[in-house]
């Protein structure tokens, strides 16, 4: 047999050449994608420091663009530490929590060009002071107690427990409210704040969901920032915060806002409707249905106006900003390491709904993450 052309030859050996530049070009770059989920961890460590350091709130009452030097000083470390600060500040203004911009200084009889840190947008929701802070929410979430149970959770997959947090610390999440007040401290603050944030864009956007009622009960309102702002939105509607007798006990009303306490898993009071903000999530589908008989025991019939709105999550599936479904991915993650509640589709929702007796639902998507849910019996 005569051997192959040499020119053969050469398109096989061309061909096989490329297919190994283009394996080597696959392997490194999936060996880069491995990394960086690695070490993605880093970059909410670094936010962390950031916020522990008060550096988005030292920028923010410098009043113009901090120069690396300006801002090593006001953190009164040591001189040493500044090249680390550059490489910290480095990665936060690559995840767009500060930018840079140039500015002119003056030395001597000398004007010098260098480059001064500003704040952003998501920085400006970590400030101290910020009434919609997400500071203390930040804070909490990285807590180790809230981050130990991810380095158990695949012990937790071969075990009975609950939840991965029952496999760290023996315990659920609500109990360690109890030996740790402080981080539960920051996870009310944080509700707080988020409930400022949400109800500022529901009463602005969707005012008319409480139009024609003559009250409401906002079910686990902690300590009544939904139920206040509803209250004095419209005067003429009564109000009731509505959460565990601990919870509430103490808390002053006014005119036509009150304070109940009781257990949502029992019965809840009797109101034209019922309100419930990113509460259900926590709970499973069991857990949820319970609460949602309840909530449907409470209000009167559709005809007569009786209606349910949740402000919670709809997970989009198949759509939407790549960024806003991978938080809500990370959101269910969250509820399944530290309670028994999911994220759940439209279609999820839906299913809860029928199973617990309501008719129809109406979703309007204007909070971003989440959804205005009202259901209807």
């Amino acid at each position: 047999m005569s051997n192959p052309p040499s020119n053969a030859l050469d398109c096989k050996n061309k061909e096989m050449a490329l297919q190994n530049k283009e394996l080597s070009k696959n392997v490194l770059l999936s060996q880069a994608h491995i990394w960086n989920h690695m070490f993605s961890f880093i970059k909410s460590m670094s936010l962390k420091c950031a916020i522990e350091l008060e550096i988005p709130d030292i920028i923010d009452r410098h009043g113009s663009p901090m120069l690396l030097s300006e801002l090593v000083k006001a953190l009164a470390i040591r001189q040493e530490r500044t090249q680390s600060v550059y490489r910290l500040m480095r990665i936060l203004v690559h995840s767009g929590f500060f930018v840079k911009q140039s500015v002119s200084t003056t030395k001597g009889c000398d004007e010098e060009e260098g480059e001064g840190y500003l704040l952003t947008p998501a920085s400006r929701m970590l400030l101290k002071e910020d009434p919609l802070s997400v500071r203390p929410f930040l804070l909490g979430m990285l807590d180790p107690i809230m981050m130990d149970p991810w380095q158990d959770m695949s012990k937790w997959f071969r075990n009975d427990d609950a939840t991965p947090i029952h496999t760290t610390h023996g315990r659920s999440l609500w109990d360690l409210g109890v030996t740790d007040p402080g981080l539960f401290q920051l996870f009310n603050e944080a509700m707080a704040n988020d409930s400022r944030l949400v109800m500022s864009i529901v009463l602005e956007q969707c005012g008319g969901v409480f139009q024609g009622l003559d009250s409401i009960v906002d079910v686990g309102g902690r300590s009544g920032k939904v139920a206040k702002a509803i209250a004095e939105a419209f005067p003429d509607v009564s109000c009731i915060c509505f959460d565990l007798p601990h919870v509430v006990n103490g808390l002053v009303g006014s005119k036509n806002l009150t304070y109940v306490g009781g257990d949502m898993f029992e019965a809840i009071p009797n109101a034209n409707a019922v309100l419930i903000k990113w509460t259900l999530h926590d709970w499973s589908d069991e857990e949820c249905k319970k609460i949602l008989k309840n909530c449907k025991k409470a209000i009167p019939c559709k005809e007569k106006r009786g209606k349910l709105v949740i402000i919670d999550m709809v997970m989009k599936v198949d759509e939407g900003d790549n960024e806003l479904l991978e938080t809500q991915i990370l959101f269910d993650m969250l509820m399944m390491n530290c309670l028994t509640g999911r994220e759940r589709s439209e279609k999820e929702w839906s299913e809860l709904f029928l199973d617990a007796g309501f008719s129809d639902y109406k979703i309007t998507p204007i909070l971003g993450l989440r959804s205005l849910i009202e259901v209807y019996p």
